[in-house]
C-alpha cells in the first residue's frame, strides 16, 4: 500500500502539483527501533502501575500483559496509535475506570512526542466494558476526573514509581 501512495505522490509532481509531505516524525526518529520497540517503551512504563486495592502491581495481577498492546497504522496525519488493553481481575470490578485512567495518565507523563493512545478493557472481561471504554477515550471526561482532587490522589499513587 506504501508503494500505492509513493506513485502516487510522483504522478502529483509528474503533472506539476506538489506531493504531499509526511505530517509527523517516524519511530526512528522519535528514538525507537521500530514498532516492536514502542510497544516494549509502553510495556515499561505501565509494568509498575499498582492496583488501586491490592499491594501489587497490575503486572503481577495479569491485568496488563505486553500481549495486551498493539501498535497500529499511523493515523493520516502519522500521530502514531498505540492501543492499551487490559483485563480486570473480576467481572464486575468497580475500579476498572480508574485502572483505565491510570493507564492513561501514566502513559501520556511518560511519552514526550505526540501519540493516539486507544485504552480498552479486553473484549469480554468486565460486564460493561463499552460504558467504561467510552469513558476512559473520552478527553473531556479524562480531564474533569482529573481536577477531582480524591481521584487525582488516587491516580497519583497508583502510578507514582517507587524511588
Amino acid at each position: 500500500m506504501l508503494s500505492f501512495f509513493k506513485k502516487k505522490d510522483t504522478d502529483c509532481e509528474e503533472l506539476g502539483q506538489e506531493a504531499l509531505p509526511e505530517a509527523g516524525p517516524s519511530l526512528e526518529s522519535l528514538g525507537y527501533k521500530n514498532e516492536q520497540d514502542l510497544k516494549e517503551t509502553i510495556y515499561d512504563i505501565l509494568r509498575t502501575v499498582r492496583d488501586p486495592e491490592k499491594p501489587t502491581t497490575l503486572e503481577d495481577l495479569d491485568v496488563i500483559s505486553e500481549d495486551y498492546i498493539f501498535v497500529e497504522k499511523p493515523t493520516d496525519s502519522n500521530v502514531h496509535v498505540v492501543r492499551v488493553e487490559f483485563k480486570p481481575t473480576i467481572q464486575h470490578c468497580s475500579l476498572a475506570t480508574l485502572i483505565g485512567l491510570c493507564l492513561r495518565v501514566k502513559i501520556e507523563r511518560n511519552i514526550n512526542h505526540k501519540l493516539k493512545l486507544d485504552i480498552y478493557i479486553r473484549k469480554g472481561t468486565h460486564s460493561t466494558e463499552e460504558e467504561i471504554n467510552k469513558q476512559i477515550n473520552d478527553k473531556e471526561r479524562i480531564a474533569a476526573a482529573m481536577e477531582n482532587p480524591n481521584l487525582r490522589e488516587l491516580v497519583e499513587n497508583c502510578i507514582k514509581d517507587d524511588e
